[in-house]
């Protein structure tokens, strides 16, 4: 696999606290839906589900500066925008969502004005054709711990693309009364857990449109105690992966933070390897003093789906 690198310089900045203004308080800035005419109803889709992704990453940064946890962002692409005016603070973010907001409003008007249906659930049949899987195929995952000791195996089958989320059917099942399910969004995060315990995940760490020195930062969860660490990182590198004879646009991201260990926490550092185009995991080394979050996990194969029925 060929990459460009930068190198690693990770711009950190203080969190500022600021005032929290009520909603009513609030206005959006208003945005001439005229611009969005020359749209179809598929591109006015795609542009709401950008507004309302970036909307929803800004009022979730903000309610984590203030430690309110009022933001309850499940899986999906819609948002509600009175509860994110109101837990919004004055300042930069203040003026983002109301920008956001504003644009919003004038994608739906022009959605209404062209009389266009209800988003569909489903993910774009032209967008599907870009991901380097289907529906119905087999990823299967090898995880070791890094001190040693024998691998275990993952499979998730593709049970469904959707505009916002790609779902996955663990397989083969672990429990023979209640499906277990994978679920993640079309950067790669996990926001609400899975139905497999103990397995490492991420939850707003990832984002759209990654670039060289993109900075990241989100929650790392692991263990059976699902208890949340702290992880940042920066994309050093892109690549064409071509090694499952696939082409995954990779992204290679380097990881540092701090894990809970016992009654302190410990530090945690590694790479992670993701497909810009899905979000799926293609590689994840992670080195920390809790052996929880020691451990490397690899994309190994993936495998065709099942014959249809009939």
């Amino acid at each position: 696999m060929s990459f460009m690198r930068v190198p690693l310089v990770l711009c950190l900045t203080a969190a500022l606290a600021a005032c929290v203004t009520r909603s009513n308080e609030v206005q959006p800035l208003v945005t001439d839906a005229s611009m969005f005419s020359a749209m179809g109803c598929n591109a006015l889709y795609d542009e709401s589900d950008r507004v309302q992704e970036r909307a929803a990453r800004v009022a979730y940064s903000v309610d984590e500066r203030a430690g309110t946890n009022i933001v309850a962002l499940g899986m999906g692409i819609s948002v509600f925008w009175p509860a994110l005016l109101a837990m919004r603070p004055a300042g930069p973010d203040a003026d983002e969502l109301a920008r956001l907001k504003g644009r919003d409003e004038a994608v739906r008007a022009a959605l209404a004005a062209k009389d266009c249906p209800p988003a569909p659930a489903q993910m774009p049949p032209d967008r599907m054709a870009t991901l380097p899987f289907a529906l119905g195929e087999r990823l299967v995952y090898e995880e070791r711990a890094l001190a040693g000791g024998p691998a275990r195996e993952l499979g998730l089958r593709v049970t469904a693309l959707r505009r916002g989320e790609i779902e996955f059917g663990v397989d083969p099942p672990r429990s023979d009364t209640t499906p277990q399910r994978w679920l993640q969004d079309t950067f790669g995060n996990l926001p609400q857990r899975p139905d497999i315990t103990g397995w490492v995940h991420w939850r707003r760490l990832l984002q759209p449109d990654l670039a060289l020195g993109t900075v990241l930062a989100g929650e790392i969860v692991g263990g059976e105690g699902e208890v949340p660490g702290r992880v940042r990182g920066q994309v050093i590198a892109l690549g064409v992966q071509t090694s499952l004879g696939r082409p995954f646009d990779a992204a290679v991201i380097e990881l540092f933070g701090d894990v809970p260990h016992n009654d302190h926490s410990t530090r945690l550092t590694g790479v992670m390897v993701i497909d810009r185009k899905s979000g799926v995991l293609l590689r994840l080394e992670l080195r920390s003093g809790n052996p929880e979050f020691a451990l490397r996990r690899t994309l190994v194969r993936i495998e065709p789906a099942p014959p249809a029925q009939g």
